[in-house]
């Protein structure tokens, strides 16, 4: 339910429309055709996480990448492009697109529990110490750790991380506001962990936001934010005065439109279609990975 939700919710009707329209058009794979490389935009966790996994942290896109806003955007544009290849965050992947195996590998739960699929990453939030001091931060904090919302995070398809969580207990007296904004690939199971938090604390009110990993670290270092959100291993030069908690953690699919008969991709295979500096061993063409 959902990633069904978190893919209709972020698209204007306008969109919506571009996809069906696109989505059902009969369009056919064709392996002479160049790949068309889509990425996330500058600032996005997934973005960051991904290039550093596949060995590329810190270079500039190749020319003439398609840049995509948020999920929505990513699974749109390869829903209605052929020869596209993406990344997003594993939880919110359709099934209006083709997850590749990596390696081999299924980019499953499990796989990330074990190890064995190799794109994974941390999301998590980053404060400021001294905002546990208020009653309400430190209560929301629990909670995140309490087996109420390890239960959350397993249902919508993420990792937890907390073994043998103790239960929340509730503070009748409890009351307050709290701000949660960053990174959109966390934004929709923060959602959710708020409705619960607030289910359990009617006086709390919890408001959570978006803008990316970028906002998450600027906002929350300027104290604009309680908590923000990021979805890559923490970069405390990026909010020096803040520390992290991971909430769980999450994989970053590698995916293809439907009609592409492609199936699994190697992790060198990646970095030379992602790799602006590949040179000859760039992979430019589908022919190069289907036969």
């Amino acid at each position: 339910m959902k990633k069904l939700w978190s893919f209709v919710s972020g698209l204007a009707a306008s969109i919506l429309v571009f996809a069906v329209v696109s989505g059902c058009g009969g369009a056919k794979f064709d392996a002479a055709k160049n790949v068309a490389v889509v990425v996330r935009e500058d600032g996005s966790g997934t973005k960051s996480a991904f290039m550093e996994i596949i060995g590329l942290k810190g270079k500039t896109d190749p020319t003439g990448v398609i840049i995509q806003q948020g999920v929505a955007g990513v699974l749109t544009e390869v829903k209605g492009n052929p020869v596209a290849i993406a990344y997003d965050s594993l939880g919110y992947i359709t099934s209006d697109v083709k997850i590749l195996k990596l390696d081999g590998v299924d980019a499953t739960v499990a796989n990330i529990v074990n190890g064995s699929y190799k794109l994974s990453r941390p999301l998590s939030i980053i404060y400021k110490e001294p905002a546990l001091d208020t009653a309400v931060n430190q209560a929301f904090l629990d909670f995140l750790k309490s087996s109420n919302a390890q239960r959350i995070i397993s249902d919508e398809g993420y990792v937890p991380i907390v073994n043998n969580a103790p239960a929340y207990t509730v503070n009748p007296s409890l009351s307050g506001s709290i701000s949660v904004g960053g990174s959109t690939s966390l934004q929709d199971l923060m959602v959710d962990l708020a409705q619960e938090f607030r289910r359990l604390q009617p006086s709390v009110q919890v408001a959570v936001s978006g803008g990316g990993s970028g906002t998450g670290y600027n906002d929350a270092e300027r104290g604009v934010l309680t908590f923000g959100m990021i979805s890559e291993e923490f970069a405390a030069e990026k909010a020096p005065s803040c520390v992290v908690y991971t909430v769980c953690k999450d994989g970053i699919a590698v995916i293809v439109n439907k009609a592409n008969p492609l199936e699994s991709i190697t992790m060198g295979q990646l970095k030379n279609i992602y790799d602006k500096d590949a040179g000859s061993a760039a992979i430019t063409k589908w022919s190069t990975l289907v036969s």
